[in-house]
């Protein structure tokens, strides 16, 4: 298989040997997604695979081939934020064959036990780096010196067949003569997106496909606009299973024939307020990653999406609850419902009260916090309020000027909120 191909009949094969392992996750026509764009949306829960995500699939391909070429002797490695180590370490106790995962220091804590859990004694957890980039490096060094099999996230033939497969199932479930408008596909290094519009080629245009990446991690859309894969300076970690520095080079060859503009590049603060509208409303528990595929649905809107049939691959779904604190904050955020102000506020007598009685009914406190306090006349008080309304800010925001109230709005400004929110 080069970059720009899927060969069908070795994807069908290898979707028929994993039902050795698990049955095929659902597509499920979600009636709440459905009436809010005034189409047919369709989910593909890979969130519904043993490991919760579709990472099982192309992890399992590798090693069935590997374990058909004789490798059972070999000591298997992967490097991964997470997704790919569960799926590595549940093929691992399968074959029963040892495995060493590496993985970012930074990976959620559910994640890491998820993995040990899988695995249980064949595979050892070894944390190295901040970013994957970092820990990838760090495992391919213990392939050379050890003699060890890699087990590529993203970027290998088998790989991107067993992802493909995804593909398979959803042809397979769709009524009788259905074909999707829209697929909606998420992308962290790749091996999805090329699996599955390589299967599709001969079965839905190019423009029927809209890929999504963090807007902290858009590698794809990055190098789709330089016409070569490159290597992003930096990325935001916080969808980690698709911060990816750069797109796999075998995968980037199978979608380079897609515009820039067929990549959406989602704000991490709007993946939150899925997160949290998904749990809230449909009690589907979804991590950053994800929830990318239902954030673009967003993105995209009613006016490009009624009336047709879409459908959307949803995965993973291995969420830390102890960030849940962290995704409210930041969906309440995106969504205008909280914000953050310094004000600069007078050192006398009755002035928090005056403060106090410009704030509306709907208008609630939810941090107070003096950053200077030694000034003779004024203080400089941090102040972070939440509303029902996101009207409500507008006519606060009157009211403090009416009253001459000095005051600098730091929501989305990123560097003072990272240091003092």
């Amino acid at each position: 298989m080069d970059g720009a191909d899927v060969d069908k009949t070795a994807v069908d094969e290898a979707s028929a040997a994993l039902r050795e392992i698990f049955p095929e996750t659902p597509l499920q026509l979600n009636e709440h997604l459905s009436r809010r764009f005034g189409a047919q949306i369709w989910l593909k829960r890979e969130d519904l695979s043993p490991v919760r995500s579709y990472k099982i699939r192309g992890a399992f391909n590798f090693f069935r081939k590997a374990m058909a070429a004789g490798g059972r002797d070999r000591t298997f490695v992967c490097a991964s934020a997470g997704n790919h180590a569960q799926g590595f370490a549940f093929v691992c106790r399968h074959f029963q064959v040892p495995g060493v995962v590496f993985m970012p220091v930074t990976t959620p804590q559910q994640k890491i036990d998820k993995t040990r859990m899988f695995g249980g004694e064949f595979i050892t957890i070894r944390l190295i780096g901040d970013i994957f980039d970092q820990c990838y490096a760090a495992a391919n060094a213990y392939v050379e010196e050890t003699g060890g099999m890699m087990v590529p996230p993203f970027d290998h033939p088998d790989i991107v067949e067993g992802q493909a497969t995804v593909a398979a199932e959803i042809l397979q479930r769709l009524p009788e003569g259905v074909r999707p408008d829209l697929m909606v596909l998420p992308v962290g290094g790749g091996g999805l997106a090329s699996g599955i519009t390589g299967y599709l080629k001969g079965d839905l245009p190019a423009e029927a496909f809209v890929m999504v990446e963090p807007e902290g991690a858009p590698s794809l859309r990055r190098s789709l606009e330089a016409g070569a894969a490159i290597r992003l300076p930096k990325v935001d970690n916080f969808v980690d299973g698709a911060a990816v520095a750069r797109i796999g080079d075998l995968n980037f060859e199978g979608l380079r024939r897609f515009a820039p503009e067929q990549v959406l590049l989602a704000p991490e603060n709007a993946i939150c307020v899925t997160i949290s509208e998904m749990l809230n409303l449909e009690g589907l528990v979804l991590e950053p990653a994800g929830a990318l595929s239902i954030t673009a649905l967003d993105m995209l809107g009613p006016e490009r999406l009624q009336g047709k049939t879409v459908v959307a691959v949803v995965s993973g779904g291995n969420f830390d609850f102890e960030r849940l604190p962290d995704v409210k904050e930041r969906a309440m955020r995106h969504s205008g419902l909280k914000k953050y102000f310094i004000l600069r506020l007078a050192q006398r007598p009755g002035a928090l009260r005056d403060f106090l009685n410009l704030l509306g009914p709907e208008d609630d406190i939810s941090r107070f916090e003096y950053l200077k306090k030694s000034a003779r006349n004024f203080g400089s008080i941090l102040i972070g309020i939440e509303t029902k309304n996101p009207v409500n800010f507008k006519g606060l925001l009157e009211r403090f000027e009416a009253a001459d109230l000095g005051y600098q709005d730091i929501t989305e400004n990123e560097i003072l909120a990272n240091l003092i929110i």
